[in-house]
């Protein structure tokens, strides 16, 4: 049985670009995003690994951690790397595993028996910081993974673990959220100072407030 969004992400130890790696003492008290691609020097893996290192700030900003996955051997990642960093401009940021016996890729259900029992899927998985999956998303071999989709649920995921709030879709950070019905009259007072607008009983507009 593969891995369901609720449950707590296996853990495990891996050669990685940066040395041997413990994934729960490596992940500590913060979110991961963990991204699986099929395998190295190609096009699309390339401008992905690119786009996450471009993003590694707002990744950092939100206590978010990023760790890519590739079932080729740890003496291809580096060549790899350098390739990215040459082609794309971009030096790799984040712990890339050396998934080579398809061991992880196997433990989160990222091997595909039908189309290719060899290569990891484009899986993205965000794990919040009690270990639980939140969101798997698996991608065709040909379309790079959405990091700017990804950092919207992170950002959903920790408004509305904090407040009782939900999002509505094409939501960005700093945006109204939706008001849950549930919440008392005396309750909004508080948890909502900056204000918000009932257009039904059982639906509702929250102010957020900007990030600091």
């Amino acid at each position: 049985m593969s891995v369901q969004p609720g449950d707590t992400a296996p853990g495990f130890t891996a050669m990685t670009t940066e040395g041997e790696l413990d994934f729960y003492d490596w992940m500590g008290d913060d979110w991961v995003v963990l991204v699986s691609h099929p395998q190295d020097f190609t096009p699309v893996c390339n401008a992905g690994r690119d786009g996450a290192a471009r993003l590694i700030a707002e990744f950092d900003k939100r206590h978010v951690k990023i760790i890519g996955l590739s079932v080729h051997p740890l003496d291809a990642h580096g060549p790899w790397a350098g390739d990215i960093r040459e082609t794309r401009g971009y030096t790799l940021n984040f712990p890339l595993i050396a998934d080579h016996d398809r061991k992880i890729a196997d433990l989160y259900g990222m091997l595909h028996p039908i189309a290719d029992d060899t290569h990891a899927v484009r899986s993205a998985l965000v794990i919040s910081a009690d270990k639980k999956v939140k969101l798997m998303i698996t991608y065709p071999a040909s379309t790079g993974c959405n990091l700017d989709e990804i950092l919207q649920v992170i950002d959903s995921y920790q408004l509305t673990g904090d407040f009782s709030v939900a999002t509505p879709h094409n939501w960005h950070y700093g945006e109204d959220a939706i008001f849950v019905p549930a919440v008392s009259n005396n309750e909004t007072r508080d948890r909502y100072p900056d204000g918000w607008n009932m257009h039904k009983p059982y639906s509702g507009a929250v102010h957020q407030s900007s990030r600091e």
